[in-house]
């Protein structure tokens, strides 16, 4: 009895085809988790550069940081005016704005420590986190709060 391998079963094809399917499939969440992580990232190292920023307005003008000038709330808005504090905090706030999504900060000011805190929306990783709970509502903001004294 001859046996000849004429060729490969339809079977073996359709297993060969969903292995590389599935690699395949595996590759490309793999590369929109990294962009994903890449832009969070990126907010993050912004809000960094943003606390420090401030910080230096902030020694810039110490006389004026230690008299309450720069206290500002959460969603306050820029002050209006020339003197060299509010622009500060105009140009400061405006740079938030532009660099972190739904950004927003306030400086307290207790003696001469100054609390910076920053919060951002990172929506986009709302489908890598642990759902919430029933009825309850998942908090996508993201907080960095810097503390420094003058």
């Amino acid at each position: 009895m001859k046996h000849r391998e004429v060729g490969s079963t339809l079977i073996e094809v359709l297993v060969a085809i969903l292995i590389t399917a599935t690699g395949v499939l595996g590759a490309a969440a793999m590369q929109l988790n990294a962009v994903k992580f890449n832009q969070v990232s990126t907010s993050r190292s912004a809000a960094v550069f943003l606390a420090n920023d401030i910080t230096d307005r902030l020694r810039a003008n110490r006389a004026a940081a230690l008299a309450g000038s720069y206290d500002l709330s959460m969603d306050a808005d820029a002050p209006k005016g020339s003197a060299i504090h509010q622009i500060d905090l105009q140009e400061w706030l405006l740079e938030i704005s532009r660099r972190l999504p739904g950004g927003d900060a306030s400086v307290a000011r207790s003696d001469n420590q100054f609390t910076i805190t920053l919060q951002w929306d990172e929506g986009r990783l709302a489908e890598t986190r642990e759902p919430a709970d029933e009825g309850e509502e998942q908090d996508n903001n993201q907080t960095f709060v810097f503390v420094t004294e003058l």
